[in-house]
């Protein structure tokens, strides 16, 4: 059974390329949501096993929503990833792409990269 991923990000590109990257390994069912306003709802429909989330959007923050599904009894234990354009790629690799306990993932990242994040965070989900 394929793991559902929900990409959150307010640049199209972006989920875009993330969706068919992920989806190209046969391994996931991915779905993007472009309006953080609507990652809940997204979410809640979806039911996705983890969710890629970018930490800057207009109107409400990857923190927003992080803390909103952390409150949600049928969402607060999905998973999730940060996506961020302000760290650094060696930021990334001294703090070992974590902040606060959190994963995250520096933008611009390569699908390599992403899908070797997701697969390691989904595999340490599972218990394996």
């Amino acid at each position: 059974m394929k793991k559902r991923i929900l990409v959150v990000d307010d640049e199209p590109a972006i989920t875009r390329l993330i969706k068919i990257n992920l989806e190209r390994t046969g391994l996931y069912e991915v779905r993007t949501e472009n309006v953080g306003r609507r990652a809940i709802e997204a979410a809640r429909e979806f039911r996705p096993d983890l969710i890629l989330l970018d930490v800057m959007m207009p109107g409400m923050l990857g923190s927003e929503i992080a803390v909103q599904l952390q409150a949600d009894r049928m969402l607060r234990t999905t998973k999730f990833i940060f996506l961020t354009g302000y760290v650094t790629k060696g930021e990334e690799q001294r703090s070992a792409g974590q902040i606060g306990g959190h994963t995250f993932v520096a933008k611009p990242f390569n699908a390599e990269d992403l899908c070797r994040v997701v697969e390691d965070h989904l595999r340490q989900q599972d218990g394996c």
